[in-house]
């Protein structure tokens, strides 16, 4: 069904890395819900108003939020499609996230109004509404519709890995749990009399879990524009590919950004023989910046660090460092290991990759490595940089 109406209202609907296939998607997603609310909410509240129910009514009042929030991701896929500009330099596509962000305010929002609705009518012992037979086709349909809807979002939303229709797919689902609790409850009173404290109990329970999904997608949302962790398995099939090429000793200090979906950026420095022809160096470095970004539609910028492969000397302490940082802490690495000699002393110069999350203080560090270092050669001074890294 999806692939159906991608076909249908999108050309080149493949290309989801393209900026304006990706709008299309989120157009087409927000007209969905915008069309499918606005009819269910025109048919809920003929009802509340005919049965006097005001657990209908409600149910009409969040379709017609969903209808706002609909047109709130229409303005955020519209904004985010904007190129880059002088005070945007990196583009717009992180107002996709606050237009998610959004959505899950207004699903709190909502939560706490259908509860307040809730508690009050428990406080006030409201007799429970006269339905008829209408209002439980209509409410029937509903549920098919909004179901519809989530499956309609969860498809484009993986498709284009968009964190608002994400949190869209997860409102049309509260709302079609929240109009089947409305439902049931409709069918009892149809049927029972006296229950007149059953609508408002299952409306404030369906409140209570619609609050805990806002607040759960307010994280969700709030990742991205904070600076979510980059998936692992993406930056080890780069780390690899770069390592494939002949003249990479390794790689260190990856650092990742992203601006949006299709605005990723990348730094690295590459280890190559000192010896190496400066010239033909750079070829390849430039070489390996044009293939990554073609192959995984980024930006890459790899700095050149030769390493000395050569000196004895600098074997031994590399060695040396190697077996006392993994009696630390197995998972510590290091690189860029140089030696400048003096006079009176020679500096051993080198980074340290330190985990983001491990406690230990950078002097600390730096000074269990100092002793080391000294004892191993006591003409040796040290010279260290602690990285903190994502892995």
């Amino acid at each position: 069904m999806i692939t159906l109406l991608r076909k249908l209202f999108i050309k080149n609907y493949k290309d989801v890395n393209n900026p304006k296939i990706r709008e299309k998607h989120g157009f087409l997603a927000s007209i969905s819900g915008i069309v499918i609310n606005a009819v269910l909410f025109i048919g809920k509240i003929l009802v509340g108003i005919f049965t006097l129910s005001t657990s209908v009514i409600s149910d009409a009042i969040n379709n017609l939020t969903d209808f706002f929030s609909c047109l709130i991701n229409l303005i955020g896929f519209k904004i985010s499609s904007k190129p880059a500009d002088k005070k945007h330099p990196y583009g717009h596509e992180r107002a996709e996230y606050i237009a998610g962000m959004i959505i899950s305010f207004i699903i709190i929002t909502l939560a706490v109004i259908l509860g307040y609705s809730a508690i009050m009518k428990l406080i006030n012992k409201e007799p429970a509404p006269v339905y008829e037979i209408y209002s439980f086709i209509i409410l029937g349909i509903a549920i098919i519709f909004k179901i519809i809807l989530a499956y309609i979002y969860y498809g484009i939303g993986k498709v284009i890995s968009s964190e608002s229709i994400k949190a869209s797919m997860q409102d049309s689902i509260n709302d079609a749990i929240c109009t089947a609790g409305v439902l049931i409850c409709t069918l009892i009173n149809y049927f029972v009399d006296g229950l007149w404290w059953l609508d408002p109990s299952v409306s404030l329970v369906i409140s209570l879990f619609i609050l805990y999904s806002g607040i759960k997608l307010i994280f969700e949302t709030a990742s991205p524009l904070l600076g979510v962790r980059p998936d692992d398995n993406f930056l080890k099939q780069i780390e690899n590919d770069i390592k494939s090429y002949a003249g990479v000793l390794g790689i260190h200090d990856l650092q990742y950004h992203s601006y949006g979906h299709s605005k990723i950026f990348i730094s690295l420095h590459v280890e190559i023989d000192g010896r190496s022809n400066i010239m033909i160096a750079h070829d390849l470095i430039d070489n390996i910046e044009n293939d990554i970004a073609k192959k995984y539609k980024i930006n890459i910028t790899i700095h050149m660090d030769p390493i000395d492969v050569d000196n004895p000397k600098l074997e031994l302490i590399k060695q040396f460092i190697d077996d006392t940082l993994k009696e630390i802490n197995p998972k510590y690495t290091f690189h860029d290991v140089r030696l400048v000699s003096g006079p009176t002393h020679t500096n051993v110069v080198f980074d340290i990759n330190v985990p983001l999350e491990d406690k230990i203080k950078d002097e600390e560090l730096k000074e269990k490595m100092r002793l080391a270092i000294k004892e191993f050669d006591s003409s040796y001074e040290t010279v260290i940089k602690i990285d903190r890294n994502i892995d």
